[in-house]
């Protein structure tokens, strides 16, 4: 079978690496790619890169349709908010992601907070504003802490943590002047400042049935001990410790199956994977936000624990026919730790010769994802904000750590950042 995968990030080098290892995967296709995935290589095969410029989609539909391309997987947010499964499924092209109409999970925090609401689903209060006599009379409803979040996609840059109404006013009026996430900004949601573990709670869907990946946690303050502004997530952990098997009930249960059951019953179809951003809280769980998609770091962590076919639970949501067993998962721990670009998430240079990958890259255990990466003159420099995904698997999550962070200490960039705490918490409860 011919795949090609959309996108060009670490998570898409963690699905074109785990779907190599797919004996029914004949060739592999990604668009576009980077220096880490070009030069993946597994039983023989190989990965073919072609240029994408992120936006045309009809450009995709071609690429699929030149190369005889049989299966296709979508990585990132923005073609699916902009429609290509669709696309794809109008001219009889096999691809999995959920339409545009069920991707609005996603792409309208506005949209997620309405459906969570009138669906009975739990969540933190909330309120949507459009402008600044809205804001004005929203924030008399909140106390302490606030959650600012751009309405739109803003590449997991657009939540702020306000201190008090104050702040929040005057990060939510910038938001809504378009001066801080631009068009992402039009519309702002306010939401109470919720206390507990994040857990991100990843499902397949088929349009009907769900079936859970193992659990994972991502870090996404830029900062040990979880300062500084958020980003699109500077590491993860996935242990069997993180999730009961009573509590994967429950969410299963309260949680993702009445989102799919409740997109059907909208007239929505919602197949593909549905990833669920929680906070454990003293009240139970509560839903922060979804994604239509794999998440980024988490992905390479998950994928990490995967002992079964990808592929083949790929094609099972397409086709209708999700089951319980679909996967089977190590009960190894996986680590994930994201080395950035000095600067990040801010502004930051980009084409910096990078060190050691291939020291890191040979040590037991350790599997070393590129997310912004490209070739230049024969070697690989960086170029993105979020480089290198340094991850690990082992027995015990210290023991992940430890090969990680040691594979980690072994690359160098000019300005390369990383968190040294990722699992940390984890650690100190057991």
């Amino acid at each position: 079978m011919k795949v090609l995968i959309i996108g060009g990030g670490g998570r898409e080098h963690a699905l074109v690496w785990r779907l190599l290892q797919s004996p029914r995967v004949k060739e592999l296709h990604c668009a576009p790619g980077n220096g880490g995935i070009s030069a993946e290589r597994a039983d023989g095969k190989t990965v073919r890169c072609h240029p994408w410029d992120g936006k045309d989609l009809d450009a995709l539909i071609s690429l699929a349709q030149i190369q005889k391309i049989d299966f296709t997987v979508v990585g990132p947010e923005a073609p699916l908010a902009a429609g290509v499964v669709d696309l794809f499924t109008a001219r009889g092209l096999r691809i999995f992601g959920p339409t545009k109409a069920a991707a609005q999970l996603e792409s309208s925090k506005a949209f997620a907070k309405h459906f969570l609401q009138r669906n009975n689903i739990p969540t933190a209060h909330y309120a949507v504003c459009t402008s600044t006599d809205d804001l004005k009379d929203s924030l008399k409803h909140f106390h302490g802490k606030i959650v600012v979040k751009a309405d739109g996609l803003a590449a997991g840059k657009g939540v702020v943590i306000a201190n008090d109404r104050e702040e929040a006013a005057a990060v939510a009026t910038e938001m809504l002047a378009g001066n801080l996430v631009g068009a992402a900004g039009a519309s702002v949601v306010l939401e109470e400042f919720l206390e507990g573990d994040e857990l991100s709670f990843l499902v397949l869907c088929d349009g009907e049935r769900v079936a859970p990946l193992v659990a994972a946690q991502d870090h996404k303050r830029v900062g040990d001990g979880d300062t500084g502004p958020n980003t699109g997530g500077m590491g993860a952990y996935s242990a069997r410790e993180l999730l009961d098997a009573q509590m994967r009930e429950w969410l299963i249960h309260h949680i993702a199956q009445p989102v799919v059951t409740a997109m059907a019953a909208d007239g929505v179809a919602y197949k593909g994977i549905l990833y669920c951003g929680l906070m454990m809280t003293a009240r139970g769980p509560q839903v922060l936000e979804f994604n239509c998609r794999f998440g980024d770091p988490e992905t390479q962590a998950i994928l990490l624990r995967l002992d079964s076919d990808l592929l083949a639970a790929f094609e099972s949501a397409v086709d209708g026919r999700v089951s319980d067993g679909i996967f089977q998962w190590s009960d190894d721990a996986s680590v994930c730790v994201v080395l950035a670009s000095g600067g990040y998430p801010g502004p930051y240079e980009i084409l910096k010769p990078i060190a050691g990958l291939r020291e890191a890259s040979a040590l037991k255990d350790v599997k070393v994802f590129h997310a912004g990466t490209v070739t230049r003159d024969g070697g690989i420099v960086t170029n993105g904000g979020r480089v290198l995904n340094v991850c690990a698997r082992a027995a015990t999550l210290k023991e992940a750590l430890e090969k990680a962070y040691d594979a980690a200490a072994r690359i160098s960039f000019d300005g390369m950042h990383y968190r040294k705490d990722i699992g940390a918490r984890a650690l100190a409860k057991t």
